[in-house]
């Protein structure tokens, strides 16, 4: 029974890093962080088990961690109000061509690199941009301004440009 107490302690604990890490740190992972995720994943191995290297033990942790992942996802769908606690919230970043400084220094977002996601999204103006979306999984969406937008003299403005590589 402790090794089951054990994993769900520490399946909590893993939720939560996850949780404070941030959308965009998850959505995107260099070589050294998938580094660090497997010596995370080790370590929490060694305090979930101790010294319990058993095949009890190991279905054990893996039915917990599976169990606790089913029952987020359950509360998540049956609960909606849960879910912005659970799985996040999708962020507006970006507002009629504008970006939302505030919003991107909250996700610690820099400036750069919402502008690469515009242009692989063959965005060469944020001015084009209607609304861009930090999503949960840490990728963006792009809403493209209406021909028919009354869009005022946002995509003249200076802030606007420079989605292109200087």
């Amino acid at each position: 029974m402790e090794i089951v107490v054990r994993a769900a302690v520490m399946f909590a604990i893993v939720w939560f890093v996850t949780r404070v890490v941030g959308k965009r740190e998850l959505g995107q992972l260099s070589a050294f962080e998938l580094v660090l995720l497997v010596a995370i994943g080790d370590l929490i191995q060694q305090s979930v088990t101790l010294e319990d290297y058993s095949l009890t033990g190991g279905i054990l942790v893996v039915a917990t961690f599976a169990l606790l992942t089913v029952t987020l996802s359950y509360v998540s769908w049956r609960f909606p109000r849960t879910r912005s606690v659970i799985d996040g919230s999708p962020t507006v970043v970006l507002d009629h061509g504008r970006p939302r400084e505030r919003v991107l220094r909250y996700e610690r977002l820099p400036m750069e690199e919402l502008l690469e996601a515009a242009r692989a999204n063959g965005i060469r103006d944020l001015g084009e941009i209607q609304l861009a979306v930090l999503e949960t999984n840490g990728s963006f969406t792009f809403f493209r301004r209406d021909d028919s937008d009354d869009s005022s003299d946002s995509s003249d403005d200076e802030a606007t440009k420079g989605v292109a590589p200087t």
